[in-house]
Protein backbone atom coordinates (compact mmCIF):
# COMPACT_ATOMS: atom_id res chain seq x y z
CA UNK A 1 0.00 0.00 0.00
CA UNK A 2 1.27 3.46 -0.93
CA UNK A 3 2.51 5.70 1.87
CA UNK A 4 -0.08 8.47 2.13
CA UNK A 5 1.35 11.08 4.47
CA UNK A 6 -1.60 13.46 4.07
CA UNK A 7 -4.03 10.79 5.26
CA UNK A 8 -1.76 9.94 8.17
CA UNK A 9 -1.56 13.60 9.19
CA UNK A 10 -5.34 13.70 9.60
CA UNK A 11 -4.98 11.30 12.52
CA UNK A 12 -2.88 13.78 14.55
CA UNK A 13 -5.13 16.59 15.80
CA UNK A 14 -2.28 18.75 17.13
CA UNK A 15 -0.88 19.20 13.62
CA UNK A 16 -3.82 21.45 12.79
CA UNK A 17 -3.07 24.09 15.43
CA UNK A 18 -1.47 27.46 14.76
CA UNK A 19 1.63 28.76 16.58
CA UNK A 20 2.02 32.53 16.74
CA UNK A 21 -0.62 32.75 13.99
CA UNK A 22 1.48 30.44 11.80
CA UNK A 23 0.82 26.81 10.79
CA UNK A 24 2.67 24.46 13.10
CA UNK A 25 5.66 22.69 11.56
CA UNK A 26 6.73 20.17 14.17
CA UNK A 27 10.33 19.03 13.70
CA UNK A 28 11.21 17.95 17.24
CA UNK A 29 10.31 14.26 17.00
CA UNK A 30 13.56 13.03 18.52
CA UNK A 31 12.47 14.71 21.75
CA UNK A 32 8.89 13.45 21.65
CA UNK A 33 6.39 12.44 19.00
CA UNK A 34 2.84 13.67 18.64
CA UNK A 35 -0.07 11.34 19.39
CA UNK A 36 -2.62 9.99 16.91
CA UNK A 37 -6.30 10.09 17.68
CA UNK A 38 -6.38 6.34 18.33
CA UNK A 39 -3.87 6.71 21.19
CA UNK A 40 -5.74 9.66 22.69
CA UNK A 41 -8.98 7.67 22.42
CA UNK A 42 -7.36 4.64 24.04
CA UNK A 43 -6.46 6.71 27.10
CA UNK A 44 -10.01 8.03 27.38
CA UNK A 45 -11.51 4.55 26.93
CA UNK A 46 -9.46 3.03 29.74
CA UNK A 47 -10.58 5.75 32.14
CA UNK A 48 -14.16 5.52 30.87
CA UNK A 49 -14.51 1.75 30.64
CA UNK A 50 -11.88 -0.09 32.70
CA UNK A 51 -10.47 2.15 35.41
CA UNK A 52 -9.46 -0.06 38.34
CA UNK A 53 -6.25 -1.25 39.90
CA UNK A 54 -4.88 -4.29 38.12
CA UNK A 55 -3.92 -7.72 39.49
CA UNK A 56 -5.45 -7.09 42.91
CA UNK A 57 -9.21 -7.11 42.54
CA UNK A 58 -11.80 -9.81 41.97
CA UNK A 59 -14.41 -7.38 40.66
CA UNK A 60 -15.21 -6.91 36.99
CA UNK A 61 -13.39 -3.62 36.37
CA UNK A 62 -10.18 -4.87 37.97
CA UNK A 63 -10.28 -8.04 35.93
CA UNK A 64 -10.91 -6.08 32.74
CA UNK A 65 -8.08 -3.62 33.48
CA UNK A 66 -5.74 -6.53 34.23
CA UNK A 67 -6.66 -8.26 30.98
CA UNK A 68 -5.98 -5.12 28.92
CA UNK A 69 -2.72 -4.37 30.76
CA UNK A 70 -1.34 -7.85 30.24
CA UNK A 71 -2.50 -7.93 26.63
CA UNK A 72 -0.53 -4.71 26.15
CA UNK A 73 2.56 -6.51 27.48
CA UNK A 74 2.03 -9.22 24.86
CA UNK A 75 1.67 -6.54 22.16
CA UNK A 76 5.01 -5.00 23.18
CA UNK A 77 6.67 -8.43 23.21
CA UNK A 78 5.40 -9.10 19.71
CA UNK A 79 6.52 -5.71 18.40
CA UNK A 80 10.15 -6.28 19.48
CA UNK A 81 10.03 -10.06 18.89
CA UNK A 82 10.72 -10.89 22.52
CA UNK A 83 10.63 -14.64 23.22
CA UNK A 84 8.06 -14.24 26.02
CA UNK A 85 5.87 -11.52 27.47
CA UNK A 86 7.37 -12.11 30.93
CA UNK A 87 10.65 -10.64 29.70
CA UNK A 88 8.93 -7.28 29.08
CA UNK A 89 9.01 -4.99 32.11
CA UNK A 90 7.01 -1.77 32.18
CA UNK A 91 9.00 1.20 33.45
CA UNK A 92 8.64 4.99 33.44
CA UNK A 93 10.75 5.24 30.28
CA UNK A 94 14.19 4.57 28.84
CA UNK A 95 15.94 6.43 31.66
CA UNK A 96 14.14 4.37 34.29
CA UNK A 97 14.92 1.16 32.41
CA UNK A 98 18.64 1.91 32.27
CA UNK A 99 18.71 2.89 35.93
CA UNK A 100 16.98 -0.36 36.79
CA UNK A 101 19.70 -2.41 35.10
CA UNK A 102 22.55 -0.28 36.44
CA UNK A 103 21.22 -0.51 39.97
CA UNK A 104 20.02 -4.11 40.08
CA UNK A 105 22.52 -5.84 37.79
CA UNK A 106 25.38 -3.52 38.71
CA UNK A 107 25.05 -3.91 42.46
CA UNK A 108 24.89 -7.67 42.03
CA UNK A 109 27.70 -8.30 39.55
CA UNK A 110 30.07 -5.31 39.32
CA UNK A 111 33.26 -5.61 41.34
CA UNK A 112 36.14 -3.18 41.98
CA UNK A 113 38.25 -2.79 38.85
CA UNK A 114 35.53 -4.02 36.51
CA UNK A 115 35.18 -2.04 33.28
CA UNK A 116 31.94 -0.72 31.79
CA UNK A 117 32.08 0.29 28.12
CA UNK A 118 29.94 3.11 26.75
CA UNK A 119 30.44 5.36 23.72
CA UNK A 120 31.13 9.05 23.25
CA UNK A 121 27.72 9.58 21.64
CA UNK A 122 25.60 8.40 24.58
CA UNK A 123 22.66 10.33 26.00
CA UNK A 124 23.10 11.37 29.63
CA UNK A 125 20.62 8.63 30.53
CA UNK A 126 23.14 6.07 29.30
CA UNK A 127 26.10 7.79 31.00
CA UNK A 128 25.11 8.98 34.46
CA UNK A 129 23.61 5.71 35.79
CA UNK A 130 26.83 3.89 34.87
CA UNK A 131 28.94 6.62 36.46
CA UNK A 132 26.92 6.32 39.65
CA UNK A 133 27.13 2.54 39.92
CA UNK A 134 30.80 2.54 38.86
CA UNK A 135 31.62 4.94 41.69
CA UNK A 136 29.63 2.87 44.15
CA UNK A 137 31.15 -0.46 43.11
CA UNK A 138 34.68 0.72 42.31
CA UNK A 139 34.27 -0.01 38.61
CA UNK A 140 35.69 2.03 35.72
CA UNK A 141 34.06 3.58 32.63
CA UNK A 142 35.75 3.04 29.27
CA UNK A 143 34.66 5.33 26.43
CA UNK A 144 34.60 4.28 22.77
CA UNK A 145 35.85 6.93 20.33
CA UNK A 146 33.98 8.11 17.24
CA UNK A 147 35.35 8.70 13.76
CA UNK A 148 35.01 12.02 11.91
CA UNK A 149 31.58 11.05 10.54
CA UNK A 150 30.22 10.42 14.02
CA UNK A 151 30.37 6.64 13.84
CA UNK A 152 31.66 4.29 16.52
CA UNK A 153 35.29 3.33 15.96
CA UNK A 154 34.82 -0.43 15.93
CA UNK A 155 38.53 -1.16 16.10
CA UNK A 156 38.76 0.94 19.26
CA UNK A 157 35.65 -0.74 20.66
CA UNK A 158 37.10 -4.20 20.20
CA UNK A 159 40.38 -3.10 21.75
CA UNK A 160 38.52 -2.03 24.90
CA UNK A 161 36.94 -5.45 25.38
CA UNK A 162 39.12 -7.47 27.73
CA UNK A 163 39.00 -9.79 30.72
CA UNK A 164 38.06 -6.87 33.01
CA UNK A 165 35.02 -5.87 30.94
CA UNK A 166 31.80 -6.51 32.85
CA UNK A 167 29.21 -4.64 30.78
CA UNK A 168 28.55 -2.73 27.55
CA UNK A 169 25.84 -0.06 27.18
CA UNK A 170 25.33 1.59 23.80
CA UNK A 171 22.67 3.54 21.94
CA UNK A 172 21.06 1.96 18.89
CA UNK A 173 20.65 5.38 17.24
CA UNK A 174 22.22 8.67 18.34
CA UNK A 175 19.73 11.39 19.25
CA UNK A 176 22.22 14.06 18.10
CA UNK A 177 24.08 12.55 15.15
CA UNK A 178 21.42 10.22 13.79
CA UNK A 179 24.10 7.54 13.54
CA UNK A 180 22.73 4.00 13.44
CA UNK A 181 25.18 1.90 15.38
CA UNK A 182 26.16 -1.67 14.40
CA UNK A 183 24.69 -3.00 17.63
CA UNK A 184 24.39 -6.59 16.43
CA UNK A 185 28.10 -6.67 15.62
CA UNK A 186 28.91 -4.97 18.93
CA UNK A 187 26.84 -7.51 20.83
CA UNK A 188 28.54 -10.40 19.07
CA UNK A 189 31.98 -9.06 19.98
CA UNK A 190 30.95 -8.58 23.61
CA UNK A 191 29.39 -12.03 23.83
CA UNK A 192 32.62 -13.61 22.65
CA UNK A 193 33.96 -12.56 26.03
CA UNK A 194 30.78 -13.36 27.92
CA UNK A 195 29.93 -9.69 28.43
CA UNK A 196 26.25 -8.63 28.50
CA UNK A 197 25.02 -5.65 26.49
CA UNK A 198 22.27 -3.11 27.06
CA UNK A 199 20.95 -1.26 24.01
CA UNK A 200 19.35 2.15 24.46
CA UNK A 201 16.66 1.96 21.79
CA UNK A 202 14.89 5.25 22.51
CA UNK A 203 15.77 6.77 19.13
CA UNK A 204 15.54 3.52 17.16
CA UNK A 205 12.18 2.08 18.13
CA UNK A 206 10.09 4.29 15.81
CA UNK A 207 12.52 4.31 12.91
CA UNK A 208 13.89 0.80 12.42
CA UNK A 209 12.49 -2.70 12.97
CA UNK A 210 13.69 -4.09 16.30
CA UNK A 211 14.12 -7.83 16.85
CA UNK A 212 15.74 -8.43 20.23
CA UNK A 213 16.26 -12.12 19.49
CA UNK A 214 17.98 -11.44 16.18
CA UNK A 215 20.15 -8.80 17.84
CA UNK A 216 20.74 -11.18 20.77
CA UNK A 217 20.45 -8.15 23.06
CA UNK A 218 20.68 -8.91 26.75
CA UNK A 219 18.70 -5.76 27.58
CA UNK A 220 16.79 -3.36 25.32
CA UNK A 221 15.17 -0.14 26.55
CA UNK A 222 12.78 2.35 24.97
CA UNK A 223 10.07 4.92 25.76
CA UNK A 224 6.50 5.00 24.49
CA UNK A 225 6.52 8.74 23.81
CA UNK A 226 9.23 8.30 21.17
CA UNK A 227 6.88 6.08 19.13
CA UNK A 228 3.63 8.07 19.14
CA UNK A 229 2.55 6.71 22.52
CA UNK A 230 1.93 8.37 25.90
CA UNK A 231 4.51 10.00 28.11
CA UNK A 232 5.65 8.45 31.37
CA UNK A 233 5.82 4.79 30.37
CA UNK A 234 8.52 2.70 28.75
CA UNK A 235 9.91 -0.79 28.44
CA UNK A 236 12.85 -2.81 29.57
CA UNK A 237 13.32 -6.09 27.77
CA UNK A 238 15.74 -8.47 29.41
CA UNK A 239 16.78 -12.05 28.93
CA UNK A 240 15.08 -14.21 31.53
CA UNK A 241 18.30 -15.83 32.71
CA UNK A 242 19.65 -12.40 33.64
CA UNK A 243 16.45 -10.98 35.07
CA UNK A 244 16.03 -14.03 37.29
CA UNK A 245 19.44 -13.38 38.86
CA UNK A 246 18.78 -9.69 39.52
CA UNK A 247 17.22 -8.45 42.76
CA UNK A 248 14.21 -6.11 42.69
CA UNK A 249 14.91 -2.50 41.81
CA UNK A 250 12.28 -1.07 44.16
CA UNK A 251 10.19 -2.44 47.00
CA UNK A 252 6.47 -2.14 47.63
CA UNK A 253 3.24 -3.67 46.47
CA UNK A 254 2.96 -6.01 43.49
CA UNK A 255 6.62 -7.11 43.51
CA UNK A 256 6.12 -9.46 46.46
CA UNK A 257 4.73 -12.93 47.11
CA UNK A 258 4.69 -12.74 50.90
CA UNK A 259 5.70 -10.08 53.40
CA UNK A 260 6.40 -10.49 57.11
CA UNK A 261 8.39 -8.24 59.40
CA UNK A 262 11.11 -10.86 59.34
CA UNK A 263 11.36 -11.59 55.61
CA UNK A 264 9.89 -10.84 52.18
CA UNK A 265 9.76 -13.22 49.25
CA UNK A 266 9.64 -11.66 45.80
CA UNK A 267 7.21 -12.14 42.96
CA UNK A 268 7.98 -13.82 39.65
CA UNK A 269 8.81 -12.04 36.41
CA UNK A 270 7.90 -9.46 35.30
CA UNK A 271 6.19 -8.31 38.50
CA UNK A 272 9.37 -8.54 40.56
CA UNK A 273 10.48 -5.30 38.88
CA UNK A 274 7.11 -3.50 38.84
CA UNK A 275 6.60 -2.17 42.35
CA UNK A 276 3.46 -0.16 43.02
CA UNK A 277 0.38 0.49 40.94
CA UNK A 278 1.37 0.06 37.29
CA UNK A 279 0.47 2.55 34.59
CA UNK A 280 -2.24 0.36 33.10
CA UNK A 281 -3.61 3.33 31.16
CA UNK A 282 -0.20 4.04 29.65
CA UNK A 283 0.43 0.40 28.78
CA UNK A 284 -2.84 0.12 26.86
CA UNK A 285 -2.19 3.40 25.03
CA UNK A 286 1.36 2.34 24.21
CA UNK A 287 0.10 -0.92 22.75
CA UNK A 288 -2.32 1.06 20.61
CA UNK A 289 0.56 3.21 19.37
CA UNK A 290 2.58 0.13 18.47
CA UNK A 291 -0.39 -1.33 16.60
CA UNK A 292 -0.76 1.98 14.76
CA UNK A 293 2.91 2.04 13.73
CA UNK A 294 2.78 -1.64 12.84
CA UNK A 295 -0.23 -1.10 10.58
CA UNK A 296 1.78 1.45 8.58
CA UNK A 297 5.04 -0.49 8.64
CA UNK A 298 8.25 0.67 10.30
CA UNK A 299 10.21 0.13 7.08
CA UNK A 300 7.80 2.37 5.14
CA UNK A 301 8.06 5.04 7.82
CA UNK A 302 11.85 4.83 7.72
CA UNK A 303 11.89 5.15 3.93
CA UNK A 304 9.64 8.22 4.10
CA UNK A 305 11.81 9.84 6.75
CA UNK A 306 14.97 9.06 4.79
CA UNK A 307 13.60 10.92 1.76
CA UNK A 308 12.95 13.94 3.97
CA UNK A 309 16.42 13.63 5.48
CA UNK A 310 18.09 13.64 2.06
CA UNK A 311 15.97 16.51 0.80
CA UNK A 312 16.52 18.68 3.87
CA UNK A 313 20.24 17.90 4.05
CA UNK A 314 20.78 18.84 0.42
CA UNK A 315 18.91 22.12 0.69
CA UNK A 316 20.51 23.14 3.99
CA UNK A 317 24.05 22.59 2.75
CA UNK A 318 23.44 24.23 -0.61
CA UNK A 319 21.38 27.23 0.45
CA UNK A 320 22.57 28.32 3.90
CA UNK A 321 26.08 29.85 3.98
CA UNK A 322 28.12 28.91 7.01
CA UNK A 323 25.89 25.98 7.96
CA UNK A 324 27.59 22.82 9.23
CA UNK A 325 25.87 19.51 9.95
CA UNK A 326 27.08 17.53 12.97
CA UNK A 327 26.94 13.82 12.16
CA UNK A 328 27.40 12.68 8.58
CA UNK A 329 27.21 8.90 8.84
CA UNK A 330 25.93 6.95 5.87
CA UNK A 331 22.50 5.47 6.52
CA UNK A 332 21.78 7.81 9.44
CA UNK A 333 18.31 8.21 10.88
CA UNK A 334 16.13 11.27 10.28
CA UNK A 335 18.01 13.65 12.59
CA UNK A 336 19.96 16.74 11.52
CA UNK A 337 21.97 18.61 14.14
CA UNK A 338 23.53 21.77 12.77
CA UNK A 339 25.22 25.06 13.57
CA UNK A 340 25.36 28.27 11.56
CA UNK A 341 28.37 30.59 11.75
CA UNK A 342 27.97 33.51 14.19
CA UNK A 343 24.40 32.54 15.19
CA UNK A 344 23.69 30.92 18.55
CA UNK A 345 21.40 27.87 18.25
CA UNK A 346 19.10 29.28 20.92
CA UNK A 347 18.53 32.40 18.84
CA UNK A 348 17.79 30.24 15.81
CA UNK A 349 15.29 28.15 17.72
CA UNK A 350 13.55 31.11 19.33
CA UNK A 351 13.12 33.03 16.07
CA UNK A 352 12.04 29.94 14.12
CA UNK A 353 9.39 29.33 16.76
CA UNK A 354 7.93 32.76 16.03
CA UNK A 355 7.50 31.55 12.47
CA UNK A 356 5.73 28.36 13.56
CA UNK A 357 8.73 26.02 13.25
CA UNK A 358 9.35 23.78 16.27
CA UNK A 359 12.96 22.59 16.52
CA UNK A 360 15.24 21.62 19.41
CA UNK A 361 18.28 23.57 20.58
CA UNK A 362 20.86 22.93 23.30
CA UNK A 363 23.16 20.08 24.19
CA UNK A 364 20.40 17.46 23.73
CA UNK A 365 21.44 15.69 26.96
CA UNK A 366 24.68 14.69 25.28
CA UNK A 367 27.24 17.17 26.60
CA UNK A 368 30.29 14.88 26.29
CA UNK A 369 29.44 14.29 22.63
CA UNK A 370 29.16 18.00 21.88
CA UNK A 371 32.37 18.60 23.82
CA UNK A 372 34.12 16.22 21.43
CA UNK A 373 33.08 18.53 18.58
CA UNK A 374 34.14 21.66 20.46
CA UNK A 375 30.50 22.75 20.81
CA UNK A 376 28.18 23.57 23.67
CA UNK A 377 24.93 23.39 21.69
CA UNK A 378 23.42 22.78 18.28
CA UNK A 379 20.09 23.26 16.58
CA UNK A 380 18.34 20.02 15.64
CA UNK A 381 15.49 19.00 13.39
CA UNK A 382 14.12 15.48 13.47
CA UNK A 383 11.46 13.82 11.37
CA UNK A 384 8.40 11.73 12.14
CA UNK A 385 5.99 9.74 10.03
CA UNK A 386 3.72 12.79 9.49
CA UNK A 387 6.32 15.28 8.25
CA UNK A 388 6.29 16.36 4.61
CA UNK A 389 8.54 17.85 1.96
CA UNK A 390 6.34 20.94 2.09
CA UNK A 391 7.21 21.32 5.76
CA UNK A 392 10.90 21.09 4.86
CA UNK A 393 10.27 23.92 2.40
CA UNK A 394 8.56 25.97 5.13
CA UNK A 395 11.47 25.30 7.47
CA UNK A 396 13.96 26.36 4.82
CA UNK A 397 12.06 29.57 4.07
CA UNK A 398 12.00 30.39 7.77
CA UNK A 399 15.65 29.45 8.28
CA UNK A 400 16.74 31.69 5.42
CA UNK A 401 14.72 34.55 6.86
CA UNK A 402 16.28 34.10 10.30
CA UNK A 403 19.84 33.73 8.98
CA UNK A 404 19.29 36.83 6.87
CA UNK A 405 18.52 38.80 10.00
CA UNK A 406 22.05 38.15 11.28
CA UNK A 407 23.96 38.75 8.06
Amino acid sequence: MEYNVQELRKQFPILDIAVHQKPLVYLDNAATTQKPECVIDAIARVYGEANANVHRGVHYLSQLATERHEQARKTVAGFIHAPEAESVIFTRGTTDSINLVASSYGRTFFQPGGEIIISTMEHHSNIVPWQMIAKERGAVLRIVRLNKCGEIDMEHYRSLLNDKTVFVAVSHVSNVLGTVNPVKEMIESAHERGVPVLVDGAQAIAHTPVDVRELDADFYAFSAHKIYGPNGIGVLYGKRELLDKMPPYQGGGEMIKKVTFQETTYNELPFKFEAGTPDYVGSVAMARALDFVGSIGVKKIAAHEHELLQYATSRMLEEIPGLRIIGTSEGKAGVISFVVDRIHPYDLGMLLDRLGIAIRTGHHCAEPLLDSYGLTSTARISFGLYNTAEEVDMFMDALKRVVGMFS
